[in-house]
């Protein structure tokens, strides 16, 4: 196996791959220019099949530019290169303006559901609802009839229990005497 031979085939590979992306880039950003449309890096790497990491390396983001001062002669490009921190600032801003979007969207989507739910009840009809609550007051009714009907019996039980306790309590009353009676006797 031919170490040696096998790396320099993958970094000829990777060379061919970089020269290949390189000039798809120019070639979309030719494209663009063409078309008329906005030069941005990630319009660029869009239309190239490429990251937007490859459009802001050297040699790239220098033609990228070029373009961009062509389409906006009057816009003075600054000298240094790009603030990364104004880019991710930008992203972020945008990142904020999708969401806001998107919660407004939901809201208007929460209140049309809650429109169509508030027009199916109201499509109800009147008569399915009447026989509902009169089903239910019925139920209502037999339900407060069994808890009277168990009330009382449990009222008439608790007396019995009561009385029985009584006679309960004579009979060994009675018994004790009967007993100390025929004790003494003897």
């Amino acid at each position: 196996m031919n170490v040696r031979g096998n790396a320099h085939t993958l970094l000829q590979a990777r060379r061919r791959d970089s020269l290949d992306k390189r000039q798809r880039v120019h070639t979309a950003l030719a494209t663009l220019e063409q078309q008329g449309k906005k030069i941005t890096h990630t319009a660029v790497a869009r239309t190239a099949g490429v990251s937007t990491w490859l459009t802001y390396t050297e040699g790239i983001r220098e033609h990228i530019e070029a373009a961009q001062q062509r389409q906006q002669p009057n816009v003075p490009q600054p000298t240094s290169t790009r603030n990364p921190n104004a880019t991710l600032r930008t992203e972020l801003d945008l990142a904020r303006q999708e969401i806001r979007t998107l919660r407004e969207e939901r809201e208007q989507l929460r209140q049309a559901l809650q429109h169509q739910l508030g027009q199916q009840l109201d499509a109800l009809s009147t008569t399915a609802l009447t026989g509902r609550v009169d089903e239910l007051t019925r139920h209502n009714q037999q339900l407060s009839d069994q808890l009277r009907q168990a009330t009382d019996e449990n009222t008439a039980l608790t007396a019995r229990a009561a009385s029985l306790e009584q006679d309960l309590g004579a009979a060994r009353t009675s018994l004790r005497r009967m007993i100390r009676n025929e004790n003494t006797a003897r």
